[in-house]
């Protein structure tokens, strides 16, 4: 009984001298953390897209806290709160903010089904990085959409959807908050993270070529009926909106 008691008893101790030890340890080595930092984070959307630049929105809190303390918030914006949010930030940081024009994904491909042909059937892992790795997909075009909906899948808002009937990546500038979710995750940089344009008649207009193909004309007229053959910015392969 006696050899029990003094196990557990022993035990006790170094349990006891353990906790001393880990609590000096946790005062003297403790991190303390600007509280405005919390309050950032806070007033941000916590989307964590990464749109920012930073690892995800506390990362940007920290970022905002810093700068605010440097004298300047330039360089830092949340694409996904927009001007409205950024003005609630540099007010809890007594900063000014200067408004960024309003931006949205864009999509430079138009080879649909009507003008890209498939010349084979890919069975292999349905996504575009897969495909992208392992040639030009099933198409002859080694530029364009692949169709299998990587950008979809990396978009938290639910703003970019495959069309059926294209097979393109459509995108809903309503619910586009151009965090470049998206633009990263498409292996081919055909999406890409752009100003809005001038609002006319309710709609925002920009002018912009719907092909990223570097080949020559005759080559890239072969694999898609609307591809970019780099001479003239009015043809067919040109997207007005």
């Amino acid at each position: 009984m006696s050899f029990i008691l003094s196990a557990v008893l022993t035990l006790g101790i170094i349990a006891l001298i353990a906790a001393v030890i880990l609590y000096a340890c946790s005062k003297k080595f403790a991190v303390q953390e600007d509280p405005r930092i919390g309050q950032v984070a806070e007033i941000l959307p916590q989307a964590n897209c990464g749109g920012c630049g930073f690892p995800g929105c506390s990362g940007m809190a920290d970022a905002l806290v810093k700068g605010a303390d440097a004298g300047s918030l330039e360089g830092l914006n949340c694409p996904v709160g927009g001007s409205e949010l950024m003005t609630k930030v540099a007010d809890l940081l007594g900063m000014a903010v200067a408004n960024s024009a309003p931006k949205v994904a864009v999509v430079r491909c138009n080879g649909c089904y009507a003008n890209r042909p498939r010349i084979c059937t890919y069975d292999g892992l349905k996504t575009c990085a897969a495909v992208n790795a392992t040639g030009s997909g099933e198409t002859a075009c080694g530029y364009g959409c692949l169709g299998c909906g990587d950008c979809v899948k990396a978009c938290a808002f639910d703003a970019i959807h495959i069309n059926t009937e294209t097979g393109l990546p459509e995108v809903d500038e309503e619910k586009c908050t151009s965090c470049g979710a998206c633009a990263k995750a498409c292996p081919r940089h055909i999406i890409e993270i752009r100003l809005k344009g001038k609002v006319i008649k309710d709609k925002a207009r920009r002018v912009y070529v719907s092909c990223i193909n570097k080949d020559k004309g005759a080559l890239a007229n072969k694999v898609c009926k609307v591809s970019c053959i780099g001479y003239d910015v009015t043809s067919i392969c040109t997207t007005v909106e």
